[in-house]
């Protein structure tokens, strides 16, 4: 049975390796947050008071880590776990940062003799849970081809986006489109319950209609309209808004560097910007940005 050593275990990560153990996988795990170390034990893995322990004997490490910072934090530098890893060890990072960084990690692990491919993620928390994830995966086909068991534990589709970075191209297109998609879905509840509509009725219609979206069907932004997601559960869990702001940011930033035109990613990371202008609302599920929309209680309709 392999063993595999876990690093982040948050909204996404933590129902990830829980997936893993399912699997039958012996999971190491390690995070700085206790309590998510907890949950993690309580979910078959083993939890670990450092990151050397858990990466003790693994032959896979997989990151979900909020930060391109984190990522190299962990990875990189004498003290990095790369220093630790003997020669073929698979590194898997499915945290979500810049092609750039995703590079720059690559690099290192292939001069220590490490495969190492980033393989960012897509479905939200619920994909998570279910282990029903969608991988976006980018470096040598033959460590892409490695992970693929480990993948499917998690997951059920998985594209070779490329060489080193491309998974993290893939995926700040994606979200680039998800915040736009989600701003829409948004306005447009707000526009029809301001009219008078019942959101649940109006979703429906939407759904058989030429609007529909992934947001509006799966993750619909309007309290009361669907059950087990953020919206029903006062935008509590699944993806932060300060989270989108980052990704946001990353797909601004690559737009830069190859001088693309997105006034609409650019438009609904200002959205963005003003929604989580508050700490409070930075907590929030991204699904949040539906009481940018909302009309203050007692005003006219």
């Amino acid at each position: 049975m392999e063993k595999i050593a876990f690093f982040g275990l948050g909204n996404m990560g933590g129902p990830m390796a829980a997936s893993l153990t399912r699997a039958g996988f012996r999971v190491a795990a390690f995070d700085l947050n206790p309590a998510a170390l907890e949950q993690a034990q309580r979910d078959g893995c083993l939890p670990c008071d450092s990151v050397q322990q858990a990466a003790e004997d693994a032959e896979i490490v997989i990151s979900m880590l909020p930060s391109g910072e984190a990522v190299k934090g962990l990875y990189l530098g004498q003290q990095g776990l790369l220093q630790q890893l003997p020669a073929g060890t698979l590194v898997v990072d499915c945290s979500t940062i810049s092609a750039e960084d995703a590079s720059i990690v690559s690099s290192a692990a292939r001069e220590r003799g490490v495969r190492a491919i980033d393989a960012p993620v897509s479905g939200g928390t619920a994909a998570a849970t279910a282990g029903t994830l969608c991988f976006m995966c980018g470096g040598d086909e033959a460590a892409v081809d490695a992970a693929r068991a480990v993948l499917q534990a998690m997951g059920k589709k998985i594209f070779h986006a490329g060489a080193a970075g491309a998974g993290q191209v893939a995926k700040i297109c994606n979200n680039l489109l998800l915040a736009i998609h989600m701003t829409g879905t948004a306005e447009a509840l707000q526009l029809g319950t301001d009219q008078g509509l019942d959101p649940k009725v109006l979703t429906n219609i939407l759904l058989e209609s030429s609007g529909n979206n992934w947001s509006l069907a799966n993750y619909n932004p309007y309290p009361g309209v669907m059950e087990n997601v953020p919206a029903a559960k006062g935008y509590t869990g699944g993806f932060s808004v300060a989270l989108m702001l980052k990704d946001l940011g990353l797909a601004m930033d690559a737009a830069a560097t190859s001088a693309s035109s997105t006034p609409m990613g650019a438009l609904a990371r200002n959205l963005y910007q003003l929604h989580g202008a508050s700490e409070e609302n930075q907590k929030l599920d991204y699904s949040s940005i539906q009481n940018m929309f909302r009309r203050p209680a007692g005003t006219l309709t």
